[in-house]
């Protein structure tokens, strides 16, 4: 790996004697890790059925690393039911910091591809409101993916700009969580193509976009509320320098303690241009003092006693009778209602979250829980309900286990012999739900959504 003349002096220059040592981990493999998603599954669950050889991360909760050359857990049928999801292990430390609760109202404001947002909603157990942002159109399309493979949802996608949510949300969340776009420094040995794009000039302008980034941040944030800002870089420009800016510019945000396990370091003051002592509260990742990555982290409080901003509230938008052709569906095929507060978007069902906010005039990818389409006389449950049911609340199931080959046929597309003429079914894995199928005269027809389906043998 061929690092860049600039970045090496720059480093060497801030760790000094440790220099040796982080340079010497580019020579080593990157840190494989996957996160277990609490929605689905508990650790102890988790230990009992992982097909695969993991080791327990000792820095966050429900992570562990796992060896590539010997597993593949993206192929395997656990992660199409969202049983877990692939994470660089550092990354995992930054949602935890935030500690959102189920009855908050939560931001994730630069969100793809959804590691800490994923992270985010298994810590709410599934509660509350997090809206999850992305600018860029394409990742945000990814973000909301993992968001329906996980089956969050308490959830809304959004693709906005930071500076037009800050217009519409002014005072109105209790917990952000900033992940910053930035230099991508600490992603080197996981990223090379990250190397080609380093200068210091891209530096720069990452640290400018960040304090816009925060400025829209705090103009959201509710008095009382705290905030979470991280990058994926070493850069102190990006990192202890943006902070320093940022309770600079607003006094009454504060600097939290981040509480360090063994091999995550202080921030370091030195680096920030007033040598503020405060920025030891916040927290650095190291390759060469953990097993993973680079990150930053620092978390904040704003303090103030003022009143809650109110929000326009979104509101169910549908008559019974627009939406008979659903509850038909529940009443055949569910054993309870298990989705309320039904919303029509752009034709489609929704079940919004608690609270939720309205919608109107944003771009939204995803309205909570995507629960189907109503078709002329009927209504056609979508692969997200599928993936946020429990096995127990099917009336009818159709089993597939990971030690024999069916459920790749069924992620191929394939349709399967049956029973009868039972209509739609849940299809588990070794009882989690994996998607739908319909019975009719004994044939089981596969409703795995073509995009996701596997090509090939």
């Amino acid at each position: 790996m061929k690092l860049p003349e600039n970045f090496i002096a720059k480093m060497s220059g801030l760790l000094d004697n440790e220099a040796e040592a982080f340079f010497h981990t580019y020579t080593n493999e990157k840190a494989s890790g996957l996160r277990i998603n609490p929605i689905k599954i508990s650790s102890e669950q988790w230990e009992r059925l992982s097909p695969f050889s993991l080791q327990k991360i000792p820095f966050v909760q429900n992570g562990y690393y796992y060896d590539p050359d010997i597993d593949q857990p993206g192929k395997h049928p656990y992660h199409a039911a969202g049983l877990y999801y692939i994470q660089e292990p550092s990354a995992m430390f930054v949602a935890e910091q935030l500690d959102p609760k189920g009855t908050e109202k939560v931001l994730d404001l630069c969100a793809a591809p959804g590691g800490k947002t994923t992270q985010l909603a298994g810590l709410m157990n599934n509660k509350g409101l997090l809206l999850a942002n992305e600018i860029h159109p394409k990742r945000a399309k990814a973000l909301s993916e993992n968001i329906e493979r996980l089956g969050i949802t308490n959830t809304v996608v959004t693709n906005e700009t930071p500076e037009k949510l800050a217009e519409r949300f002014p005072g109105y969340f209790d917990k952000i969580l900033v992940d910053a776009p930035c230099s991508g420094e600490g992603m080197f040995r996981k990223d090379e193509e990250a190397i080609e794009f380093w200068s210091e000039q891209h530096v720069e302008a990452c640290a400018l976009q960040q304090r816009k980034i925060m400025d829209s941040a705090y103009k959201m944030l509710k008095e009382g509320g705290v905030l979470v800002y991280s990058t994926c870089t070493f850069s102190p420009e990006e990192n202890e320098q943006v902070i320093e800016y940022f309770i600079e510019k607003y006094p009454d945000m504060e600097l939290i303690d981040i509480q360090k396990p063994p091999g995550v370091d202080n921030g370091n003051p030195a680096w920030s241009k007033t040598k503020n002592s405060e920025l030891a509260h916040t927290a650095r990742l190291w390759p060469h003092h953990l097993k993973g990555e680079g990150h930053f982290a620092a978390k904040l409080r704003k303090n103030g006693t003022g009143t809650p901003v109110r929000v326009k509230q979104a509101f169910s938008n549908v008559t019974k009778n627009q939406v008979s052709d659903y509850f038909k569906f529940v009443k055949e095929s569910l054993s309870r209602i298990p989705f309320e507060n039904l919303f029509l978007f752009n034709h489609k069902l929704y079940s919004l979250p608690e609270d939720c906010f309205d919608l109107s005039g944003l771009k939204v990818l995803r309205a909570g829980l995507h629960l189907g389409e109503l078709k002329k006389n009927r209504f056609e449950p979508n692969h997200a309900l599928a993936l946020a049911l429990k096995q127990e609340e099917a009336v009818h199931t159709f089993s597939l286990t990971d030690e024999s080959d069916n459920w790749l046929r069924y992620v191929k597309g394939e349709t399967f012999s049956s029973e009868g003429d039972r209509g739609w079914m849940l299809i588990t894995i070794d009882g989690f739900p994996l998607g739908w199928g319909k019975e009719a005269k004994g044939t089981l027809k596969n409703f795995y959504p073509k995009g996701l389906r596997i090509q090939g043998a």
